[in-house]
């Protein structure tokens, strides 16, 4: 990837998505490498689907130039998430799994892991088959910011657990999810995994 996740990290904040599209906005306007500046510019599209504005979110796309597979994986995966926020996940699934392609083979650990992680979402009754995918495409991987993804796969899977009454699983899921945020993820992720467990000790 030409923009480091990282960076990413520092101009996100999920929890404000008009902000997170101003800062990914002047990032863009700075970026003077083409290639960066579409990766952006594929972000500014995600902070538009979080609005809800998914005609511009897919403007934006629109113009996007893919003229390399972390651009192709990250605009395919915006695609997916527009359609998936807009209450269509069967017509998002095309474009996760043309992500997966496009990561997978640039050898894009973060953003194969991202695509199979937004599968399981949009294809629940096979969320277990692309959690394993995920897991899968982590072995041998040794870069911290990529494992994180670890936290919420657990995590995800602790709850389709709950849900279905699995309590013993679940906790043993939520455990796994504690365990990858304490070695890669953020105190935030601590505290939601320790909120997990609570709740399913408690409803156990």
């Amino acid at each position: 990837m030409t923009v480091a996740q990282t960076l990413l990290d520092e101009l996100w904040d999920f929890s404000d998505a008009a902000g997170s599209e101003a800062r990914l906005r002047a990032a863009a306007a700075d970026e003077t490498d083409a290639a960066a500046r579409a990766e952006l510019e594929t972000q500014v599209a995600r902070a538009l689907g979080l609005q809800e504005r998914f005609d511009e979110a897919d403007a934006v796309l629109d113009a996007v130039a893919i003229e390399d597979a972390a651009v192709a994986a990250r605009a395919a995966l915006e695609r997916g998430r527009v359609r998936n926020s807009a209450g269509d996940p069967e017509a998002a699934v095309p474009y996760f799994l043309a992500a997966v392609d496009a990561a997978s083979g640039a050898g894009l650990s973060f953003l194969q892991v991202d695509a199979l992680h937004m599968l399981a979402i949009a294809e629940p009754d096979q969320a277990e088959q692309w959690t394993s995918a995920a897991f899968g495409a982590l072995e041998g991987v040794a870069e911290p910011r990529t494992l994180r993804w670890n936290v919420s796969l657990h995590n995800n899977a602790g709850w389709r657990l709950f849900d279905a009454g699995r309590l013993d699983d679940a906790i043993t899921e939520f455990e796994s999810a504690r365990d990858a945020a304490t070695r890669w993820g953020t105190p935030q992720q601590v505290q939601w995994a320790d909120e997990a467990l609570a709740e399913a000790r408690a409803a156990l």
